[in-house]
């Protein structure tokens, strides 16, 4: 009887037992799960954030490869005037994670216009970049009124034989501003002989550049004490080069469904007036948005043509509806296991292997 109720007594302490045993887990995943919902207005003591916040938010430094070059010239990277002003625009564009995100997109669509007019004209693919860091691959307007993907003003523009007049601004063309600005930097690399230079010389002018070589007495970009704008603007473009051709080394894991592809387009001539494009574009089985999306050299709802030049119009080829319901289009990865990340990967298993990226350059 007495062993019985030893027995018994036993048995109601190892259940009370169990039973603190789970209440305390329940409590601490309670107060685990309260870190996730505090808003802004709950209450939450500064021993607890700061504990969250320091085993949750990392940030690292970003390492600059040693082989760092523009159009072939090499980057004296050792100069630690340099070496810090490219650490700086390296690491202001891989943490602007949005804008730097855009410009992956935008350049997915628009490099593949851009790269075949520079090689016809000679010109290093690295220029590509300046039409990215001028205009971030949009049809701005600077307060000074520069246009375009190559934020051409409208002497410079006129003088490279691109139509600027009321209803057409051709500045908004792709093609033809980019066939404008391989002429200026063609022109400039007759007076500089060095491709850096003539980059510089985009944002300070020919004028510009030559005489703060005279005053300064040296030959190149990088011995240059420059206005802050240009002083950045070389590393400015080496950050989005390395960023865009790298983006995986720079933390962007991007398939390419998540970029932007080109539109088909077929092309028509007009070499006669056009006295309204909305109903030019319904004739076309398209809309007055799509019309003027495709052709944002058209700055009015009017084309008038009385000399007979001859305009060329783009239309989409095909349906405007390229994307399916979970965004892939044609030619793109369709989502994959492999084509996602791991956010918690084994202490043995890199992003890198997991992706093939490419790591820095030595």
């Amino acid at each position: 009887m007495f062993k019985q109720k030893i027995i018994t007594a036993i048995n109601k302490i190892s259940a009370l037992k169990k039973f603190w045993i789970a209440f305390v887990c329940v409590i601490v995943l309670l107060s685990t799960l309260k870190l996730f919902t505090y808003s802004v207005s709950d209450s939450i003591t500064d021993s607890d954030y700061d504990d969250y916040f320091n085993a949750s938010y990392k940030v690292f430094n970003i390492r600059i490869p040693k082989n760092l070059n523009f159009a072939g010239e090499k980057v004296p990277i050792n100069d630690f005037t340099i070496r810090e002003a490219m650490e700086k625009e390296l690491i202001i564009n891989t943490y602007w994670q949005s804008q730097s995100l855009m410009l992956h997109k935008r350049a997915n669509r628009w490099f593949p216009v851009i790269e075949p007019i520079l090689k016809q004209n000679d010109i290093p693919e690295d220029f590509k970049y300046i039409a990215l860091i001028e205009s971030q691959l949009s049809n701005v307007v600077s307060p000074q009124g520069a246009t375009g993907f190559w934020q051409l003003v409208e002497p410079t523009a006129l003088g490279y034989g691109l139509i600027i007049n009321e209803e057409v601004d051709e500045r908004y063309d792709v093609v033809k501003s980019t066939q404008a600005a391989c002429k200026y930097f063609k022109e400039s690399y007759k007076i500089f002989n060095n491709w850096t230079l003539v980059a510089a010389s985009y944002n300070r002018g020919m004028g510009g550049i030559q005489a703060a070589l005279d005053k300064q007495k040296v030959n190149n970009y990088y011995d240059l004490l420059l206005t802050e704008e240009t002083a950045r603007y070389l590393f400015r473009i080496l950050a989005m080069k390395e960023i865009i051709s790298r983006p995986k080394v720079y933390g962007f894991i991007l398939r390419k469904k998540d970029l932007y592809p080109q539109i088909a387009t077929k092309k028509i001539t007009v070499d006669s007036t056009i006295n309204d494009l909305a109903v030019f574009a319904i004739s076309q089985k398209i809309n007055y948005k799509i019309l003027k999306t495709l052709n944002p050299w058209l700055r009015l709802n009017t084309l008038t043509n009385p000399e007979k030049k001859k305009y060329i119009i783009e239309v989409p080829k095909g349906s405007i509806n390229i994307y399916d319901i979970e965004g892939n289009y044609e030619g793109s990865n369709v989502h994959t296991p492999k084509d996602s990340i791991n956010l918690f990967l084994p202490k043995d298993v890199s992003v890198d292997s997991i992706n093939n990226t490419e790591k820095p350059k030595e």
